[in-house]
């Protein structure tokens, strides 16, 4: 792993997913987030088998996203994820979607918990688990802070 946020695969805009404007609907770009963080996730632990082997899994707590520029059927792009913070129970994580062309398209950022599903309730990772998250915030704390984390929602009043 090398000190830049990893990158998923590349993924294609579906027809199905554009709505009566002709660009991608807003869910869709966090269809997109969620696909493109999978591969980061497995890298971590937590994979599609994590809670039939551990009883195991992560849930959003929150997640903010900005639409900066419209996709359109067909258009190729691929996710970004950051990881901005970690305890041993929370995950705070910055990602982007970038077109193919370079540009960007969205940005989001997340709060995920660590859940253990006999309750289900917030649980501590187990140490496997949060070695391998620390291990990768350790190379993404060298990065620089993204410009978009943090942001807030509101009417600005002049």
């Amino acid at each position: 792993m090398t000190n830049t946020p990893f990158l998923s695969s590349p993924m294609e805009v579906r027809p199905e997913w554009i709505d009566y404007n002709g660009h991608l609907n807003m869910a869709y770009y966090n269809v997109l987030f969620d696909q493109g963080v999978d591969e980061m996730y497995e890298q971590f632990g937590f994979g599609p088998d994590y809670i039939e082997r551990r009883g195991m899994t992560t849930y959003t707590a929150e997640f903010h996203v900005c639409y900066v520029r419209e996709l359109h059927v067909h258009d190729k792009v691929r996710v970004s994820f950051q990881l901005i913070d970690v305890d041993d129970k929370r995950f705070h994580s910055y990602q982007e979607i970038h077109h193919e062309d370079g540009w960007l398209a969205a940005t989001a950022e997340g709060l995920g918990l660590h859940i253990d599903m006999s309750g289900p309730k917030v649980a501590p990772m187990p140490d496997d688990i949060l070695a391998n998250m620390r291990a990768v915030f350790d190379q993404h704390s060298a990065l620089p802070r993204p410009e978009r984390v943090g942001r807030s929602i509101g009417i600005r009043r002049r």
